[in-house]
């Protein structure tokens, strides 16, 4: 057996994906990532958490008869710079808007005027309804440094799920303790809609 099986990608990366990949997950490498509106995953730089293309093209999808100026509105507040905030309240904000959906302002084609309508961002009832979808090595510029956790699972285009894996014989803490955290300091953006973080080593 060659040398490469036994290294983290082959042991604990690879069937990571492939265990996702059986869940219905469509999955993406972004070691040779392109950037602009045709690259890997749309983005314009690597200082972007959110893929905002399949964001927009989510929320337009589970809200038909809304206009394109409240999905454009939805999408504003969902990437809106929340560095100001602390880890806990901003993510605390962006999920009361993933689960009550995002109050904006539409014509009111009876009365006239405006009224106010939520826009969903998620289809809770029916899963498969969302956009799943699991990059490996999604590198992320923060303040100091360019870090590359090793999976990370967007839902409708917004990052949920923040995996670091580690090879058997490493602690899984390991996978905790020297890298999520330094995530946590160095892209912060990248928790504020995160739902789950997971180390393992297999």
């Amino acid at each position: 057996m060659s040398p490469h099986a036994y290294t983290e990608d082959q042991l604990v990366e690879q069937p990571a994906i492939g265990l996702f990949a059986t869940l219905g997950w469509q999955t993406v490498s972004a070691m040779e990532e392109t950037f602009g509106p045709d690259g890997t995953l749309g983005r314009e730089t690597k200082g972007e958490v959110v893929l905002v293309k399949r964001l927009r093209a989510a929320i337009a999808k589970l809200n038909p008869m809304l206009p394109p100026e409240a999905v454009s509105t939805a999408v504003d507040e969902l990437t809106h710079d929340r560095s100001a905030m602390s880890l806990e309240a901003a993510n605390r904000e962006v999920y009361r808007l993933l689960k009550e959906g995002i109050p904006v302002s539409v014509p009111d084609r009876e009365h006239g005027g405006q009224t106010t309508e939520r826009l969903r961002v998620v289809d809770w009832a029916h899963p498969e309804n969302n956009d799943f979808l699991l990059v490996s090595q999604f590198s992320v510029t923060g303040a100091l440094y360019t870090c590359r956790p090793d999976l990370v699972g967007f839902v409708n285009g917004l990052p949920w799920v923040v995996i670091e894996l580690k090879k058997p014989g490493v602690p899984a803490r390991a996978a905790f303790d020297e890298n999520l955290t330094h995530y946590k300091q160095q892209i912060p953006a990248l928790f504020w809609s995160n739902a789950l973080l997971i180390a393992s080593n297999g």
